[in-house]
């Protein structure tokens, strides 16, 4: 099984926007689609409370013919047009499909940051995890969300597999990002942040990344697009993941980042399993 997430940072912009960045962004959508996944998680999706439009729509079909769409939209309380995700899967597919709430504190619950697809064996779930802020000004909020949401997968483990992607906002270790020293009280690398991810292994996941890899550095899923060289010069971060249940990490033959060319900010990442090895 071929699997794909990625923080797509505006599906409309992608999908009609006519910037250099749009451009740089349906690249990518097409080697996607080129790579014929069984599944693609989107996170940031940024659409409306009521979906994507029957213009994105039609082209989202045009580009993934055989796929079935499913979205969790950012709805009030919250702020509309914020955060939000979505799931393509192949046609054949036939999974139970949910938008679990976990208790999260403020409006959390009610920004469409989980999709869960139930299957015989195993639950495939995305989020999208919130970010604590440019002056952690949501930082314990935060922390009360990463309790929740391992309360969340560690429920799911219990019934069955667990494959767990998205964007969780932290880089767990300090290889996982270029410049550890000087980012200790930033935002995705605050000890808080990175105990909740911690915790959230410990509750019986394994980041395949690093199963796969070990301590490869230099390798990331994100770069910002405020400094106009940070991918050329490589000053990135790994905050998107794939978790599997500790149990079935021995399945996993990939876990690594696709090549997004010179497009900053999130690239795809990817997983292949196979449940028969």
């Amino acid at each position: 099984m071929r699997l794909i997430s990625w923080n797509i940072d505006s599906l409309n912009s992608a999908l009609t926007g006519d910037s250099p960045r749009a451009a740089l962004t349906r690249k990518v959508i097409n080697t996607i689609a080129e790579m014929d996944p069984e599944a693609v998680a989107l996170q940031e999706t940024k659409l409306p409370s009521d979906g994507p439009t029957k213009k994105q729509l039609k082209i989202l079909n045009d580009l993934f013919p055989n796929y079935k769409m499913v979205w969790n939209c950012s709805v009030e309380p919250a702020r509309k047009g914020y955060a939000g995700t979505m799931f393509l899967y192949k046609n054949s597919l036939k999974p139970i499909v949910s938008f679990p709430k976990i208790g999260a504190p403020g409006a959390m619950d009610f920004e469409g940051r989980i999709i869960t697809l139930e299957f015989d064996d195993f639950y495939l779930t995305q989020v999208y995890t919130p970010n604590a802020g440019e002056r952690l000004e949501r930082l314990k909020d935060r922390q009360v969300w990463d309790i929740k949401y391992a309360d969340y997968l560690e429920s799911l483990d219990k019934e069955k597999y667990v494959i767990a992607a998205g964007d969780f906002n932290v880089a767990h270790r300090e290889i996982d990002l270029a410049h550890p020293d000087r980012n200790h009280n930033t935002a995705g690398f605050t000890d808080e942040e990175r105990e909740g991810f911690a915790n959230l292994l410990k509750r019986g996941f394994t980041d395949t990344f690093r199963h796969i890899h070990g301590d490869v550095t230099g390798v990331y899923s994100w770069w910002s697009q405020r400094a106009k060289t940070s991918k050329i010069n490589n000053s990135g971060w790994r905050i998107d993941y794939f978790l599997v249940s500790n149990r079935i990490a021995d399945k996993v033959l990939r876990s690594e980042m696709l090549d997004s060319g010179p497009r900053q900010d999130h690239t795809p990442i990817l997983l292949e399993i196979d449940f028969e090895v």
